[in-house]
């Protein structure tokens, strides 16, 4: 498993990548966010370690959002000092799986690391991707496919469900939602209606109400 590290002090940089390699993990770090965008897209990575305040064009929040509308929705972890409830928020509405504030442990930080790599659990096959036993969705029909019944959904709905697919097993935020889905031009009631009528779709429990934050899709 490959492991970009963002972390500009030196001393916890060294620390996290020779635990991490101890665990057989394999862990390229940076102290500056250019450098880290540069490799994101000349490497291939399973899980992005992102401090916020870092120097560079990014900081870790705005790196992960860039990434993002670039399509690159790799399992990522802020890994940060920002303790604030504000800046946890934040950090999940750019797209985090997981947020875990220093100081840390190392133990802890490895339990996390193998939580959020477990996110990259969908198989593909041509078209379809697999969500659970007897329940596949195709991408090219907006076609889910759930105990041999094809159930259609609208484009909106469709759109929302990429969305959680693209952020599987992590937080999907209502602020993500009505921002990349309604382009902020959507009352809250009528957004909630439309998610819970897709959910009514699914099989029970596959998108999680997370309790005022958002919803999560599990696999």
């Amino acid at each position: 498993m490959n492991i970009l590290l963002l972390e500009d002090d030196t001393v916890l940089k060294e620390s996290i990548t020779e635990f991490l390699e101890v665990k057989n993990y394999k862990v390229d770090s940076y102290e500056n966010s250019n450098d880290a965008f540069d490799a994101i897209f000349s490497s291939e990575y399973d899980l992005l370690l992102l401090d916020v305040n870092v120097p560079g064009e990014w900081n870790g929040f705005s790196l992960r959002k860039k990434l993002s509308l670039e399509e690159k929705n790799i399992p990522t972890i802020f890994v940060t000092s920002m303790s604030s409830s504000d800046a946890m928020l934040q950090g999940y509405a750019n797209g985090c799986c997981d947020y875990i504030k220093k100081p840390f442990d190392l133990i802890e930080l490895y339990l996390r690391v193998q939580h959020a790599l477990k996110a990259n659990c969908f198989k593909t096959d041509n078209d379809f991707l697999e969500l659970s036993k007897g329940c596949r969705y195709n991408l090219s029909t907006y076609e889910l496919i759930s105990d041999n019944e094809t159930i259609l959904l609208s484009k909106t709905e469709s759109k929302i469900f990429e969305l959680f697919l693209k952020n599987r097993n992590q937080i999907v935020t209502f602020e993500m939602l009505y921002e990349q889905i309604w382009e902020n031009n959507v009352e809250a009631t009528n957004a909630r209606v439309q998610i819970n009528n897709l959910r009514r779709k699914l099989p029970k429990d596959v998108i999680r109400n997370v309790y005022g934050l958002g919803y999560r899709l599990d696999c």
